[in-house]
């Protein structure tokens, strides 16, 4: 089991300056390639100082001309914020940058704040998503595409330049259901257990499993990856500081995922959560690297083939750069076979 750093921006005051934030997200990115991590993750969010990053694939460029062998995953581009036209040659000139460790991680939005001031209707991104995907592998594997769809109508043309090899696609789908048919598709998956669900991860892991156990030889190489929200910490009143934190995170992440979007200026309002720190503590990955190891060991057990561990929920830059480290030493080993040591004498 391989293990991804999530590079999510948490931008609670703006004196910090968007500078800092994003070289504090590079430094975490160097430090995990140096580490031995599979890949990092890039999200996409426009508007808002949570989860802050409008360019992500500006952001993979910059992160592979500072690293040597990570992957740079995008978890997740919102494809009906994007013209597919302009975005299909967008993404093959970040993957020819990048040299081939960009895998696209792809889905339909999830803010209804940031959507519809930017234009799309919650209602409709579905709908847009779908097209926007035809659209966008249609002019990634063909020329002289022309379209007639409810959402593009276009006169035959060629995006440039071409791609030189396949672009990895990974699609962010949390019904079980849908993993099986998006597994079937040909895309790797991307998805998360809501507040630890188990009985959920299940279903999840059986709908991908079926689906690659009918696809045969085609679906051999397609990944199962898995994000959650975690730290380590070394004594019990380390762990309950990093849960306050993190409800703190949550009771801004809520007010935009499932709550009223209220934001003042850019940052997100902190609302009272129903949900107490306790009850949060418990269904997220923040404890002992012992602790850590035993949680983790039933999702290598399910054949998970790589976490997103998400780290960054307002702790200072170094802490978070500690703890990325910590996990490396005396977590990731336990999974992946390799040592820090011998990554670092590469």
């Amino acid at each position: 089991m391989e293990f991804s750093l999530q590079l999510s921006a948490d931008y609670p005051d703006k004196s910090y300056g968007g500078d800092r934030v994003y070289k504090d997200m590079l430094d975490q990115a160097i430090l995990a390639d140096w580490l031995g991590f599979d890949a990092v993750s890039v999200t996409e969010h426009h508007l808002i100082n949570v989860l802050m990053m409008p360019a992500p694939l500006t952001f993979a460029t910059k992160i592979a001309a500072h690293t040597q062998a990570i992957k740079i995953m995008t978890s997740i581009v919102v494809l009906p914020l994007h013209d597919m036209r302009i975005y299909a040659g967008e993404l093959v000139v970040a993957d020819i940058f990048t040299e081939g460790r960009l895998m696209l991680g792809v889905g339909r939005g999830a803010f209804a704040y940031e959507m519809e001031r930017l234009g799309v209707p919650m209602g409709e991104t579905q709908e847009r998503f779908n097209e926007s995907l035809d659209v966008l592998q249609a002019l990634l594997t063909r020329e002289e595409v022309s379209w007639n769809g409810k959402f593009y109508q276009f006169e035959p043309l060629t995006i440039m330049p071409r791609p030189v090899r396949p672009i990895n696609m990974m699609m962010a789908v949390m019904n079980p259901e849908g993993i099986y048919h998006c597994t079937k598709r040909g895309f790797h998956i991307q998805t998360t257990p809501l507040s630890g669900n188990h009985q959920l991860l299940l279903d999840q892991v059986g709908g991908f499993n079926r689906a690659k156990d009918e696809m045969g030889e085609a679906g051999r190489d397609l990944t199962l990856t898995l994000s959650r929200v975690g730290h380590v910490a070394a004594s019990e009143a380390e762990r309950r500081r990093k849960v306050e934190m993190a409800q703190r995170y949550y009771s801004r992440f809520d007010n935009v995922f499932t709550g009223p979007g209220i934001v003042d200026n850019g940052m997100i309002r902190e609302l009272p959560r129903q949900q107490t720190a306790e009850e949060l503590g418990e269904s997220l990955l923040i404890c002992t690297t012992q602790e850590m190891i035993d949680k983790l060991g039933p999702y290598a057990e399910l054949g998970i083939d790589r976490v997103i561990l998400s780290m960054n929920f307002g702790l200072e830059a170094q802490e978070t750069l500690d703890a990325v480290q910590c996990f490396a030493e005396e977590v990731m080993p336990h999974f992946t076979g390799r040592h820090v040591a011998g990554v670092a004498a590469q």
